[in-house]
């Protein structure tokens, strides 16, 4: 690929003598370091820094056609070819169309705008940034007091019909991991619409739209006006559904009903501060989650072994099980590690039920919330013809939901982008 040419290019040159070079036009620089680094250098703007990039990491993201499928934004390099020793040997910049433009040692040149490469450097804080404000926002734990406080509230036709509604909703999922959308139509479709507004429903064992109700020889223990313990759905299931959406259609007139919340990850940290050990048996012991039975004539035998507590390689909470019905009478498990674990278990459950907080949520209120870290129950509640609990549930992946996100993101930041 041949440069382009530049009213106002400027051009540093390897020398075998001077290792580093610069050149400094208005308010951009560039430097070629042993052939290995490329330095870029900002002046007299409000973000002044110097920013360093690996040659191979430049010379593998660039972007040209012969380099870049450009329609399905994807990398065309071939790979088999690809030299990992590859060297900047002279770097050029243009401060007013803010480019750099490197030639590499493999005869091709690339050209990178100034504005790509300060949104992919490897300082801490810019990487933090891009972590936390567009792969995936940071949650923040609150123990059970603070609920009412952290607990966003949004209107379904907001929702539905604004996308500043719809990203904020989304990241007070991604954030708090719960939030309640307000006035929704008292109509079985309302879950669907929402899932659809997101991108679309998890389907399950159960199907995607279920109906929480009390129900004759339930197969299901949530399908029971008996109390609920607290709990993650399906924890039996490797890729576990994410977010639960629950309409509420019709309440219980009885004192019973109400819904109980908690935040698994606060319940981790409270562990892993006044228990260490317990704290360490649950992340690191796998516990055998089951689901056995039938639907809509389909019989199924669910099983998938994963800690109460998972950690990421970081050391970070990506998850949480818990299900005292669904865990398996099977324990694969040496014998010495039985009994801790139960004592472990039992720590964490009565952490959670204490820090638990009631509400009872009205018609027309929908419940959302992050199912691989909140636990959530019921109260009991008499059920009769004349006192009907009817809830429709659905779920949404995460991975679905950050998706929407990043383009709600992007379509933000190009609106507001001067022009």
């Amino acid at each position: 690929m041949i440069a382009p040419a530049f009213s106002t290019l400027t051009r540093v040159t390897r020398s075998s003598v001077v290792h580093l070079q610069k050149v400094v036009r208005r308010h951009l620089s560039a430097s070629v370091e042993e052939g290995k680094y490329v330095v870029v250098q900002r002046y007299k703007t409000s973000d002044n820094a110097t920013m360093k990039f690996p040659s191979v990491w430049l010379r593998d993201n660039c972007y040209c056609e012969q380099c870049f499928h450009q329609s399905s934004k994807s990398r065309r390099i071939d790979w088999d070819r690809f030299d990992t020793e590859v060297l900047a040997l002279d770097v050029q910049v243009d401060s007013v169309a803010e480019q750099v433009v490197v030639k590499w040692s493999d005869q091709h040149t690339s050209t990178y705008d100034l504005k790509w490469l300060r949104e992919r450097e490897f300082h801490d804080e810019r990487r933090q940034q891009y972590l936390d404000g567009f792969y995936r926002p940071k949650p923040k734990h609150w123990a059970g007091q603070q609920f009412r406080e952290i607990t966003e509230t949004f209107k379904f036709q907001d929702v539905m019909h604004t996308d500043d509604a719809l990203q904020k909703w989304l990241e007070a999922l991604a954030v708090r991991g719960v939030a309640i959308i307000e006035d929704a139509p008292l109509e079985k479709t309302v879950v669907r619409q929402l899932a659809d507004r997101v991108g679309f429903i998890r389907r399950t064992t159960y199907g995607e739209e279920f109906i929480v109700q009390a129900k004759p020889g339930a197969k299901n223990y949530a399908y029971l006006s008996d109390p609920l313990p607290l709990h993650t759905d399906l924890p039996y299931y490797e890729y576990k559904p994410s977010v639960n959406i629950l309409h509420c259609m019709v309440q219980s007139k009885s004192e019973g009903g109400s819904n109980l919340l908690v935040d698994g990850f606060h319940i981790a940290d409270r562990l892993r501060a006044e228990h260490p050990t317990d704290y360490r048996i649950l992340t690191e012991t796998r516990v055998d989650w089951n689901d056995i039975g039938s639907e809509d004539g389909r019989s199924f035998h669910n099983i998938w072994r994963a800690p109460v507590i998972c950690l990421d390689s970081d050391g970070n909470y990506t998850r949480i099980n818990h299900s005292v019905p669904q865990r398996d009478s099977h324990f694969s498990v040496p014998l010495h590690a039985v009994i801790p674990w139960y004592q472990a278990y039992a720590k964490f459950v009565r952490l959670a039920r204490r820090d638990a907080f009631a509400f009872k949520t009205k018609p027309g209120d929908v419940l959302t919330f992050n199912n691989i870290r909140l636990l959530h129950g019921r109260t009991g509640y008499d059920d009769s013809e004349q006192n009907v609990r009817y809830i429709v549930g659905a779920y949404l992946d995460w991975d679905i939901i950050y998706s929407k996100l990043r383009v709600l993101k992007s379509a933000q930041a190009e609106s507001s982008a001067p022009q």
